[in-house]
C-alpha cells in the first residue's frame, strides 16, 4: 500500500513537472506584441501583390491603404529600431507605390515589383526585430495607442470622399479599440480622457444615429476627439524615448 502510494506520488510530481516545462515553452515561442503587432500587418501586401498580379486596381489601392492605416500603428517600432529601413519603407516605398497605384492607368508590372520588394524588406525587419533583445514596455503601450487610432484616422478621408459606410465602420472599429486603452488614457490624463469619451459621444450621435450626417461636422468633432488622442500618445511616446 504504501509502495503504491508513493507510486502515485512519484507520478504526480512527475506530470507537474511535464506540465511547467510545456508551459514555459509556450511562453518562450510566445511572440512579443511588437512582433505579432507588426506581423499582423503583413497580410495587406500580400493582398497588394495578389490583387496586382490580377490586374485589379481598386483593390490593390484598398489593400495597400489598409497597410498604411496599420503601419501608422506599428510604425514607432520601425522607427526605433532602425531609422535606415524606416526611410526605406516608410519614404521611399510607400510613396512611390501610392503614387502609381494613384494613376488611372498604373503600370502594373512596376508597381508589383515594388511591392515585392517592399515585402522582402519588411519580412526582413521582422527577422531583425524578433531576434532583438525587447524594447521599453513603453513602446508597447505606444503602439496600442496609434494601433486604435489608426481607426479614427481613417473617418475623415473617408467622409471627405463620400464614403459614408467607410466612415461609420472606422468610427466603431475604434470605438471597439477604445473599450482596451481607455484606461490606461484614464490614468495618463484625466482631462483627456473626459474630452475624448465627450467627443465619442457627439461622434456617434451625429455619424452613427443621423441618417444624413453634417459631415462638416463630424469632421469637426473628429479632429476635437484626435487633437486630445495626440496629446496623450505625444506625451507617452516621450516617456517611452526617455526611458529607452
Amino acid at each position: 500500500m504504501v509502495q503504491r502510494v508513493h507510486s502515485i506520488g512519484l507520478a504526480v510530481l512527475m506530470a507537474l513537472a511535464i506540465f511547467t516545462c510545456l508551459g514555459q515553452v509556450r511562453a518562450t515561442e510566445e511572440e512579443r506584441f511588437e512582433i505579432s503587432s507588426i506581423k499582423a500587418i503583413r497580410p495587406t501586401l500580400v493582398d497588394t501583390i495578389t490583387a496586382l498580379q490580377q490586374r485589379d486596381v481598386a483593390r490593390a489601392r484598398a489593400a495597400f491603404e489598409a497597410y498604411d492605416s496599420g503601419w501608422n500603428g506599428i510604425e514607432v517600432y520601425v522607427n526605433t529600431r532602425s531609422k535606415d529601413m524606416y526611410r526605406l519603407l516608410e519614404l521611399e516605398f510607400q510613396p512611390r507605390i501610392t503614387k502609381a497605384l494613384d494613376k488611372p492607368d498604373p503600370d502594373f508590372s512596376e508597381a508589383l515589383a515594388d511591392v515585392q520588394a517592399m515585402l522582402v524588406k519588411f519580412d526582413e525587419a521582422v527577422s531583425t526585430f524578433a531576434n532583438a533583445a525587447p524594447l521599453n514596455p513603453l513602446y508597447d503601450d505606444v503602439a496600442r495607442l496609434r494601433i486604435v487610432r489608426a481607426h479614427l484616422r481613417e473617418v475623415t478621408p473617408a467622409l471627405k470622399a463620400g464614403n459614408l459606410a467607410k466612415a461609420r465602420k472606422s468610427f466603431e472599429a475604434f470605438e471597439d479599440g477604445w473599450f482596451n486603452i481607455e484606461d490606461f488614457v484614464r490614468a495618463q490624463s484625466l482631462d483627456a480622457y473626459v474630452a475624448i469619451e465627450s467627443g465619442m459621444v457627439q461622434i456617434e450621435q451625429a455619424l452613427l444615429m443621423a441618417d444624413q450626417p453634417d459631415v462638416a461636422a463630424v469632421i469637426g468633432l473628429v479632429g476635437g476627439v484626435m487633437n486630445q488622442y495626440n496629446a496623450v500618445v505625444t506625451e507617452v511616446q516621450k516617456q517611452a524615448r526617455s526611458a529607452q
